[in-house]
């Protein structure tokens, strides 16, 4: 099982939210690409990128902040908010994202997310982000009444690299993942599942490995408080 750390980049700064609430943001690092180095330096494998201002104004914002990520680190790096159309999906593979994360498009133009997936085999992953297993959007700010397992299996067949599924209720809390809902989900389709939201300690890793069906784990605000320590929680899971 894969460990992401994750980057959410408000206003260039690496931020963590609290349940999704940009009012609820918290500082951590000035230096977004600073913390993408010292995230590589302690051994991750992978990287994972929020641009929350991107995510809820429909196109990229904090452009700047991630192409100096991708300047300071050379381990692959996947990055969703505020992807929308193709040129926009075209453009960050082209700048060195490995993988591109789909989320309000998934719901409301998934011909797009198929056509992509075709394009760039392996490089597109669809965000599936929930409020009591209804799918949410533009940043967590609309619900929808899409339920998560309907949306992940309407692309069983698109050739999606993975899909990476968010309690929003969870996220940024410290109160752990929603392990059954995210082992459900796996369960229910073959594309590759990333948990996120909540994960916060190495019980929390060792209960989703533990699953045997969820590929990997998205973490913040616990490798930034401490209470997670990403060289621990990387020997851990391997």
């Amino acid at each position: 099982m894969i460990l992401y750390p994750a980057i959410d980049l408000k206003d260039g700064n690496a931020v963590r939210l609290l349940r999704g609430e940009m009012s609820e943001a918290t500082v951590f690092n000035t230096d977004p690409a600073a913390q993408a180095k010292a995230f590589q330096d302690a051994g991750c494998e992978w990287l994972h990128l929020v641009d929350l201002n991107g995510a809820f104004a429909g196109e990229p914002v904090n452009g700047a902040a991630v192409e100096a990520i991708l300047a300071a680190t050379d381990v692959p790096t996947q990055l969703g908010g505020g992807i929308r159309d193709m040129a926009t999906i075209e453009m960050w593979l082209t700048k060195g994202i490995a993988r591109v994360i789909l989320g309000t498009v998934a719901v409301e133009n998934p011909d797009l997310v198929r056509e992509a997936a075709k394009a760039f085999p392996g490089k597109i992953a669809v965000g599936i982000d929930a409020r009591k297993g209804r799918v949410a959007t533009k940043g967590w700010a609309e619900e929808t009444d899409v339920m998560v397992t309907d949306l992940a299996q309407a692309f069983e067949d698109a050739g999606v690299a993975a899909i990476i599924y968010t309690d929003i209720d969870r996220d940024g809390a410290m109160g752990g993942p929603n392990v059954q809902a995210t082992a459900d989900l796996a369960r229910a389709t073959s594309i590759p599942v990333i948990a996120s939201g909540g994960v916060s300690s190495l019980s929390d890793l060792h209960a989703l490995k533990e699953t045997g069906v969820i590929s990997g784990a998205i973490s913040g605000r616990a490798l930034y408080d401490g209470a997670l320590d990403l060289a621990e929680a990387l020997a851990a899971l391997a």
